[in-house]
């Protein structure tokens, strides 16, 4: 079986020597990155060192570039490890998402909002 992140390096809007960033295909918000290893693996926790170095840089230039194409206002960073836990795809790959003011009713609690707004989005498809 293929693995759709393994092919999507070309793709890249930001990349170091261990990862890369792209644009999510089915964004939450407007601007949502995707953080991903060029090694495959599935779990955060198999991250070696360096590759964690790589990840977080690109967390930070992510949210640098980001703010100079959209106007945000917050960001949740989010990793699912496990199908129990939503991941879909068995490649490791960080959620970088930008929050906008009114992007839901009331951001308390974060990514507990978030995860309503999803199911809300869902149901929309």
């Amino acid at each position: 079986m293929t693995c759709i992140f393994c092919d999507k390096a070309e793709e890249a809007v930001l990349e170091n020597d261990l990862a890369y960033a792209i644009y999510d295909e089915y964004p939450v918000n407007e601007g949502h990155m995707l953080i991903i290893p060029k090694r495959h693996f599935s779990s955060y926790f198999e991250a070696n060192q360096k590759e964690h170095k790589a990840l977080r840089n690109l967390i930070y230039r992510g949210k640098d570039l980001l703010e100079e194409e959209y106007d945000t206002d917050g960001y949740n960073i989010g990793v699912n490890i496990g199908q129990e836990a939503g991941q879909t795809i068995m490649h490791l790959h960080i959620h970088l998402i930008p929050r906008y003011t009114g992007d839901v009713e009331n951001p308390g609690g974060g990514v507990r909002n978030l995860k309503e707004a999803v199911v809300e989005w869902e149901g929309e498809k």
